[in-house]
């Protein structure tokens, strides 16, 4: 049986120094990337894995990234999921990735048992409150998503024009009473689109309803529609896709169809035209919002003192065919 291929074959293969092909797998970050591609194609050819327990030892890290998310359910996470792994992947990193199910006691055993194993984490809008993110920021380079703490690194996708955009296109169309059924309490992006529809509503001067919510999924949806109904509203603004989508069968076992007698807008277009009728929706960048909060990660790693990175990335209103105008401007 032929000896495992060792650091020092890799090194000799590629034309670099030992140094060289460990930087290549622990900080890759540090070379030039057709350094790091010889170095790795040398390992590929001699079937060279490196071993994380001497790199922990060496480095002081392990060579892993862990992601939190409080609802692996909602189709909003898996893209944003897929696009931090795949960044993290280019720099000869692994993701963890934890589900909390809107959790924060859950949240924060689960971030405090994954700190001796995790260089940094990524808080996909985290439950915890501001005193643990913070402790956990004093042991461990941290990131959040869709949270808003000054001095922390954060990537926030801002609903805000896109809401907006929402709540004057359903007044354009003659809508003069409308209400936004909430997500999770407290999510904060939650609260922000919660604060861009009473805002955009007095601005257009019409009627905004707030309903309460707890929970963001199909058979809250449902289960909101009679309220929802009882409000009086004409049109209501969804806190995401998945709640709508709730609604929009929840009316249909009520008689209704939309838009014909309500009309739907939601959050986040992750279901994009799948659900009948398409669904007019506030699109959201979560692909890009994952990818981001690892570079921002990255970024941290190498440089714990490095000046607070605030990222906004913009959102729009995208229409189809769940708004219209309202019976009584119809009969006008």
């Amino acid at each position: 049986m032929s000896p495992s291929p060792t650091i020092t074959n890799v090194a000799a293969l590629a034309g670099v120094s030992r140094a060289t092909v460990s930087r290549a797998f622990s900080n890759p970050r540090v070379l030039r990337p057709d350094t790091v591609t010889r170095v790795r194609e040398a390992a590929a050819q001699l079937g060279y894995v490196p071993n994380p327990t001497a790199q922990a030892l060496s480095t002081g890290r392990h060579g892993l990234l862990a992601m939190i998310v409080p609802d692996i359910a909602n189709p909003f996470f898996p893209p944003m999921i897929g696009a931090a792994q795949g960044r993290a992947e280019t720099s000869g990193l692994a993701l963890l990735l934890g589900n909390t199910d809107e959790d924060p006691a859950r949240e924060h055993t689960m971030v405090g048992r994954l700190t001796l194993q995790a260089d940094g984490f990524v808080l996909a809008a985290s439950r915890m409150s501001e005193r643990q993110i913070r402790e956990l920021a004093e042991r461990r380079p941290v990131v959040l998503v869709n949270r808003d703490l000054a001095g922390l690194p954060r990537v926030l996708v801002d609903s805000a024009d896109g809401v907006r955009a929402a709540v004057e296109h359903l007044a354009e169309l003659g809508h003069t009473r409308i209400a936004y059924l909430a997500g999770p309490s407290r999510s904060w992006a939650n609260a922000q689109r919660k604060k861009a529809v009473k805002r955009s509503a007095e601005r257009a001067d019409i009627e905004a309803v707030m309903m309460p919510g707890q929970v963001s999924n199909y058979e809250a949806g449902m289960q909101a529609v009679p309220a929802l109904l009882d409000t009086g509203a004409t049109a209501a603004v969804a806190f995401d896709d998945v709640l709508a989508h709730g609604v929009l069968a929840g009316l249909v076992q009520h008689g209704l169809s939309v838009p014909d007698d309500l009309s739907i807008v939601g959050c986040d277009d992750v279901l994009k035209a799948q659900v009948y009728p398409p669904l007019t929706t506030v699109s959201s960048p979560a692909a890009e919002a994952g990818a981001a909060a690892v570079e921002l990660l990255l970024e941290r790693l190498e440089n714990p003192d490095g000046p607070d990175r605030r990222v906004l990335l913009s959102t729009s209103l995208i229409v189809r065919a769940t708004t219209m105008q309202p019976v009584a401007a119809r009969g006008r």
